[in-house]
């Protein structure tokens, strides 16, 4: 698991043991309580692995991710420290937070959570592509917040990366107006986002790059502002604190403030921050 090889399955006695001990509830739940073992214990059962297979998967949809949430850590011997697992899988629960590391893959959500944010986003964003009312107001709402935002922009803005183009490329668009000389580069680990930003703004305009990767948030003079989305899986806190570029805009929570800050609309619970080095 932890070095991207096939398990494999080894029967050892103390997994033999709890197979016969398992086995024999089961025979005797079968046996004495036949409709509490149908009616209830095997659904529920078949509930959890549900919940096992879905937590699996979170922990490694976007790459290993880590929650760093104090109580889901409390509660759950240190799970949401994922990342540090796969890089000291030997080390015990209890030590793992002596080992955060610093530029890990973070989510808000813990691993069996994190279709929320799916849930939540990429709904609202189809919604959006079929209404060109709802386009249209999406794309006022943007460029009136980034156009408050942008005067504190220290320097010429000549190179902007966009991370995640999102299924409606508003921020590129928006950026296309408000700043017509610069050459924006949209970075998306999810081909077909590009491609839908793509069949937006053309595929043949030179004035834009499309990277089909993920974005690693390192400091860097390859740009002079980057934009993160709000559905950004990483850690947010870091990028506050070290901007990966000379400006930095962020989509985030309406009541998350950080640094120059414009609300884009109540009715989106939305906002973007700048921030600066």
């Amino acid at each position: 698991h932890h070095a991207g090889l096939k398990p494999r399955v080894r029967l050892s006695t103390e997994l033999a043991l709890q197979i016969a001990v398992v086995s024999i509830l089961w025979i005797a739940l079968a046996v004495f309580a036949p409709a509490f073992f149908m009616l209830s214990y095997i659904p529920g059962y078949a509930g959890g692995l549900v919940l096992c297979a879905l937590h699996g998967f979170y922990e490694h949809h976007h790459g290993t991710t880590s929650h760093y949430g104090r109580l889901y850590n409390l509660l759950f011997f240190n799970d949401g420290y994922h990342v540090e697992h796969h890089a000291r899988p030997g080390v015990h629960w209890s030590r793992l937070p002596e080992h955060r590391e610093p530029d890990a893959r973070e989510s808000r959500w813990p691993a069996p959570h994190r279709w929320l944010d799916t849930c939540v986003l990429n709904p609202l964003e189809r919604v959006v592509l079929h209404s060109r009312l709802l386009q249209r107001f999406v794309l006022h709402a943007h460029a009136r917040a980034f156009q408050s935002v942008l005067p504190a922009v220290p320097g010429a803005v000549d190179r902007v990366a966009i991370v995640g183009g999102g299924l409606f490329p508003r921020t590129a668009i928006v950026l296309r107006r408000l700043i017509p000389n610069a050459r924006i580069t949209i970075i998306d680990a999810n081909r077909a986002h590009l491609d839908r930003a793509q069949r937006f703004i053309g595929q043949t305009n030179a004035e834009f790059v499309f990277v089909h990767e993920w974005y690693r948030a390192r400091p860097s003079q390859a740009y002079d502002l980057v934009v993160i989305p709000l559905s950004y899986v990483g850690n947010r806190r870091v990028l506050y604190d070290h901007p990966p570029a000379a400006a930095m805009i962020v989509h985030d929570w309406i009541w998350r403030k950080r640094g120059v800050s414009r609300i884009v609309a109540l009715t989106l619970l939305k906002r973007v921050n700048l921030v600066v080095r």
